[in-house]
């Protein structure tokens, strides 16, 4: 094996473990934007909901935890590293201590499947704003590429979504609909990457594998003002049309959420999901499933090592399946530009709103 790595660096967003963490987490992630006090305070109490606690932070050891036992069972034997975006442990001090531990170069995963700004460059951008603050001798880090059609990664997500359609009775398997869920971004940012192209191809790839061909993509956690267009539908919208449309020829008599476009149960999941779409669908007797993220999943863990070893290795092979092939090792300078504020763009603007939860995608009202 050429010796092109000596660690490993998982990168995420982070999240607060307690109730004091929150606003400091809160200001962290809007740092050098002008927001509001009182809209900090508006998105703290998704937080303070659950109890000032997100589960990200566990949830990201939790995988690597599974990930070290998958390593020292199959390879290859590298230290594993935990940088966050927005809180503790910064991705500052993570690099600045692989300096001091004397790591010249290491591969980072980070917790997102797909392209676009917020969740593949602006990662680029932090992991190199890091290595600046550290200074000479900081370790060089060369991310792994997307694999939102990476053929374990598909496996694992179709896993879940099966288990959730498990839960409902004969009957309503016979007539569900399967409702995949992502991240929504602003227009101007999806028209200039990959995201949604890509999250309609890992829909598709799942509802093929667990053979159930009624599904749709929609979204949700927009922020910004309404007349800054955002993807859509959003997904309780959704739910309620579907509501208007039972009895209709076609309509379901239930449905299946899967959160595609998120790797683990985090806070957006939570509390978009389990509790706002969970309650539209009560109100409009909807019978109602929630799949749950890949997590720790074995299959995706696999996924992880296998992506390490494929750069590790050096490995001509990349698997992939469906119609697109395996994403870029070494993304091209013009990838996924980071969105251009409208110059009159006040606090309205998505430039502007904090994100609040777990999510390596944006923001959330």
């Amino acid at each position: 094996m050429p010796e092109t790595y000596d660690a490993i660096l998982i990168v995420s967003f982070g999240g607060p473990e307690g109730p004091d963490d929150v606003m400091p987490f809160l200001e962290n992630v809007v740092r050098g934007r002008n927001v509001p006090r009182q809209r900090l305070l508006e998105v703290a109490e998704h937080y303070q909901h659950f109890g000032g606690v997100s589960p990200l932070n566990q949830q990201t050891r939790d995988l690597i935890a599974a990930l070290q036992s998958e390593l020292d069972e199959h390879g290859p034997n590298l230290p594993i590293y935990w940088g966050n975006r927005n809180w503790k442990p910064m991705l500052d001090d993570t690099v600045r201590q692989m300096k001091a531990d004397g790591i010249k170069r290491a591969i980072a995963f980070v917790v997102s499947a797909y392209s676009s700004y917020s969740s593949c460059r602006q990662y680029r951008e932090n992991i190199a704003d890091a290595q600046q603050a550290v200074g000479d001798g900081a370790p060089q880090i060369d991310k792994i590429r997307v694999f939102y059609n990476h053929p374990l990664f598909i496996q694992a997500m179709a896993d879940r979504v099966q288990n959730a359609l498990n839960q409902l009775t004969a009957e309503q398997r016979r007539d569900v609909r399967l409702v995949f869920t992502a991240h929504s971004l602003p227009a101007s940012m999806a028209v200039t990457c990959d995201y949604e192209k890509q999250l309609k191809e890992a829909s598709r790839l799942v509802s093929d594998t667990v053979r159930v061909h009624d599904w749709l993509l929609v979204y949700q956690s927009r922020s910004g003002p309404p007349s800054q267009p955002w993807l859509e539908p959003d997904v309780c919208d959704y739910l309620e049309k579907v509501a208007k449309e039972r009895g209709e020829q076609g309509s379901p008599s239930a449905v299946v959420i899967a959160p595609v476009g998120f790797l683990s149960d985090h806070i957006e999941v939570l509390f978009d999901l389990d509790e706002e779409a969970k309650e539209t669908c009560d109100e409009q007797g909807i019978p109602m499933v929630r799949a749950a993220t890949v997590g720790t999943h074995p299959q995706f863990i696999r996924m992880v090592r296998d992506l390490i070893s494929e750069r590790v290795e050096e490995q001509a092979d990349r698997p992939a399946v469906g119609q697109y092939p395996a994403n870029h090792d070494e993304c091209p300078l013009d990838c996924c530009p980071k969105p251009q504020r409208p110059a009159s763009a006040g606090q309205g603007s998505h430039a502007d709103r904090p994100g609040t939860a777990d999510q390596p995608a944006t923001t959330r009202p």
